[in-house]
């Protein structure tokens, strides 16, 4: 007999993936939007994710880069905390 989930089961399901989508940011529109304001920026972010040389942490989802909120903030406090020669 196959177990079907019960209702605490499906809401710790339910609100993980709302996190999940929540925090991921998909395209570099998207990414420019929440970093900079405005889509028009999505140039600033394909060079952060490939030539900068304190790149910005993302990943590829196919061809789309992708990143998260969260981990774009945590990136963002290091680049305020970091101190040249170090």
């Amino acid at each position: 007999m196959t177990k079907h989930p019960g209702p605490v089961e499906n809401l710790q399901q339910t609100a993980t993936e709302v996190t999940l989508g929540d925090d991921l940011l998909r395209g570099a529109d998207e990414i420019a939007r929440f970093m900079f304001g405005d889509a028009k920026h999505r140039r600033k972010v394909y060079y952060l994710t490939g030539e900068a040389p304190r790149g910005m942490p993302h990943f590829k989802m196919g061809s789309v880069i992708c990143a998260r909120k969260s981990t774009l903030l945590n990136w963002i406090a290091q680049q305020e905390r970091f101190t040249p020669g170090e």
